[in-house]
């Protein structure tokens, strides 16, 4: 890669990966689905204007409008949702391990709703590793009674975020791989704000919550770097980079995740974390080869989308 390439490369790549440990520190001060849904509407008031001034707002008129809502719902508002939830009693580390569990998912379920597509002996197999790498980082927890109920709620809802952005990217491959990257991010960012913050209204009334300095710094930190930053820095390294390293960048983030939710937030990286999480990586990164695909959220990829 020359190096202006790297460099992007490597910022989208950590970028991705420090979100994790952002929203975990986002969480000592918000509620969850308050916290997702402002990260969301900042974002989308980030892409607003690139949206109109382009024309590409036009993309959502009529059926293909809401079809982009639907998937912006299961994209956005859901996995962000329970991953929000979720990270109030999962570490930053294995948060992002078991998001990483995405392309196992996405091709499993491509088999199922995509004409053609072919469930073969890496596929299988890349379930498998990957189902029993879930077990593993859930091994030391197992026998645990105090905070073990809540750290497998957490994780469970984690997995099923990462099941939902599933079918909402096979969706996005089966009938909008003709509206453009900006129309998709914006559409679905704004659907998943407005969802998430209608959600926070009804179940967080009367939670405690504060928009200390911190709080902010995380919110526009996800907003403009974890959303804005990574998604344009995708979409120039595409035209620039073999699909392959695009397929990489959600194991490169998950090892960043990791990384910084040691040093930032002193999480312990123990056997199960280091076994189970190469066991997860393996199978995602066998699931990938198989059929690369993009990155979960904020759309059309964001796909993998971290956070």
């Amino acid at each position: 890669m020359r190096p202006a390439v790297l460099a992007v490369y490597v910022l989208v790549s950590f970028l991705w990966g420090s979100t994790w440990s952002v929203i975990r520190i986002g969480l000592e001060d918000l509620p969850p689905l308050r916290f997702a849904g402002v990260r969301m509407a900042l974002a989308a008031a980030l892409l607003a204007p690139f949206l109109v001034r382009g024309g590409a707002w036009r993309a959502l008129r009529g059926p293909t409008g809401r079809l982009v809502a639907l998937v912006g719902v299961l994209q956005i508002a859901l996995p962000y949702g329970l991953m929000f939830v979720a990270q109030q009693w999962v570490p930053s580390g294995l948060a992002a391990i078991l998001f990483a569990t995405f392309p196992i998912w996405i091709a499993l379920f491509a088999r199922l709703l995509l004409p053609g597509e072919r469930l073969g002996p890496g596929k299988l197999a890349a379930g498998l590793l990957g189902i029993g790498g879930v077990a593993v980082l859930q091994l030391p927890h197992l026998g645990r009674v105090e905070g073990s109920g809540r750290l497998a709620l957490g994780s469970a809802l984690i997995v099923l975020a990462s099941i939902v952005v599933a079918v909402a990217n096979v969706l996005v491959r089966r009938h909008l791989v003709a509206v453009s990257p900006l129309a998709m991010t914006a559409g679905q960012t704004a659907v998943g704000a407005v969802a998430l913050l209608a959600a926070a209204l009804a179940f967080e009334h009367g939670l405690p919550g504060a928009y200390t300095p911190r709080a902010i710094a995380a919110l526009l930190y996800l907003a403009v770097f974890a959303t804005g930053v990574t998604y344009v820095g995708l979409y120039w390294l595409v035209p620039r980079v073999p699909i392959a390293a695009i397929g990489a960048i959600p194991l490169l983030d998950t090892t960043v995740a990791v990384a910084l939710g040691a040093l930032l937030l002193d999480e312990q990286v123990g056997w199960h974390l280091a076994a189970g999480g190469a066991m997860v990586l393996g199978a995602a990164a066998l699931a990938a080869r198989a059929r690369p695909v993009a990155r979960a959220a904020p759309a059309g990829s964001t796909g993998p989308a971290p956070p």
